[in-house]
């Protein structure tokens, strides 16, 4: 069952001690508008998968992060959420994984929930079907040459 928010609020995320995001829904809008994000589309065909992954989740999050707590220059003052801020805030691993699993997975489950179907049987046969059947009683004859 799909468990809908008619209310489209934003939320904070609790990435690490100290450090939260308030992120806007994550809508079908905002994913379109990341996939179109100039760095996306300039990526070269040799980019990794990897380089991919960290390019788009970097594209979302400038369009979803509306707000942080915990974030601040080297010396401790806070700063304003920025393209280039939020770009670095992703460049830390832990806090990269933390967005993706809390933000931007929830949309990928659901939308890996849509092709689920039922587990096949296993062996050299699983998923075929019978075509033929040898009647009760019947006796087996070998092939004629």
């Amino acid at each position: 069952m799909i468990r809908l928010n008619l209310t489209a609020v934003p939320e904070w995320l609790d990435l690490a001690p100290g450090l939260r995001l308030l992120v806007a829904p994550l809508t079908t809008a905002l994913m379109v508008s990341a996939r179109a994000d100039p760095a996306i589309e300039v990526m070269p065909d040799t980019a990794t998968t990897e380089e991919l992954a960290l390019a788009m989740a970097k594209a979302v999050a400038r369009r979803a992060v509306l707000d942080w707590e915990g974030v601040g220059d080297d010396v401790g003052n806070s700063l304003p959420v920025t393209p280039d801020g939020i770009d670095a805030l992703l460049e830390i691993w832990p806090i990269f994984e933390a967005f993706q699993t809390q933000y931007v997975a929830r949309g990928l489950i659901l939308d890996a929930e849509k092709n689920v179907s039922a587990p096949l049987p296993t062996g050299p046969s699983a998923g075929a079907t019978v075509i033929a059947r040898r009647a009760k009683g019947a006796a087996r004859t070998a092939p004629k040459d």
